[in-house]
């Protein structure tokens, strides 16, 4: 058997999300019936950053076991025709160990959300971006933006359906910057809550518009209260950038027959 670690790159729209549903196809679907194709029966998968319907990856990762003798290339190049004509596609491929993690080893992940902030409605970035028409303040955004940074309870920011044990999470970063039409937000943290990037994003957008000042948002913060905080953006501007490793697998060196660190989730 080896366990292999993916890269992918996926256009999330008209998928229901990473995670296999009842009600629509999903990209572990069409991740693992390709692997299937290879395996000759079932293959399970397991992923970085669950992405929510509607939401793309640049540098997701994923990890699923083979018990089959393939190389690196040849399995990039057998996943992607079978995943034909879907839009997700494996970057590359490399062999870890059997006790690495795409989810439980990763040390850190960054999203990147997309405003389009111009009056006229996107034509080439339509399920892209979060057309928001009428002009933002980036600076008072990024005040407001670092106030959240650091260790805190982020309930405010929290889905009601987040089903992690604990609200508290450390966000390492958390930029935003202007380019050309676009308004951009990074964020980069060890693991994040279910809908935290898009209700943070949401809620600088109010700090933007000026429908509030910037230290409004340690306010929200401090209530530890989803009612504190304001609206969930939209899914189609947020990407999944990178997931980080203490090891990178995809280094040329990576030393595949040594342990893993385990990072607890």
């Amino acid at each position: 058997m080896t366990r292999w670690a993916v890269q992918l790159e996926y256009d999330g729209t008209g998928f229901v999300g990473w995670q296999r549903q009842a009600n629509g196809l999903s990209i572990q679907q069409v991740l693992e019936d390709a692997a299937a194709h290879l395996a000759g029966g079932p293959v399970s998968s397991i992923v970085a950053g669950r992405t929510d319907a509607g939401v793309h990856a640049l540098g997701q990762v994923a990890h699923f076991d083979l018990f089959r003798e393939i190389g690196a290339e040849r399995l990039v190049q057998a996943l992607n025709f079978h995943m034909r004509p879907h839009r997700v596609c494996v970057l590359r491929a490399a062999m870890v160990p059997d006790d690495w993690s795409a989810r439980f080893s990763a040390m850190a992940r960054s999203y990147r959300y997309v405003i389009l902030n111009r009056p006229a409605r996107p034509a080439l970035a339509e399920g892209r971006v979060w057309h928001v028409p009428q002009p933002l303040d980036v600076a008072a955004m990024a005040e407001g933006a670092r106030l959240l940074l650091g260790r805190h309870d982020f309930s405010s920011f929290r889905a009601a359906s987040c089903q992690a044990e604990s609200p508290v999470r450390t966000l390492d970063r958390l930029e935003v910057f202007r380019d050309g039409d676009c308004v951009v937000v990074e964020a980069g943290a060890r693991s994040f809550l279910h809908h935290q990037v898009r209700n943070m994003v949401g809620t600088l957008k109010l700090v933007g518009e000026g429908r509030w000042p910037a230290e409004r948002m340690a306010a929200a913060l401090a209530a530890a209260d989803r009612r504190a905080a304001g609206p969930t953006a939209p899914a189609c501007g947020l990407f999944l950038m990178n997931v980080s490793y203490p090891d990178e697998p995809f280094r040329d060196d990576f030393p595949a027959g040594a342990t893993a660190i385990r990072h607890d989730p």
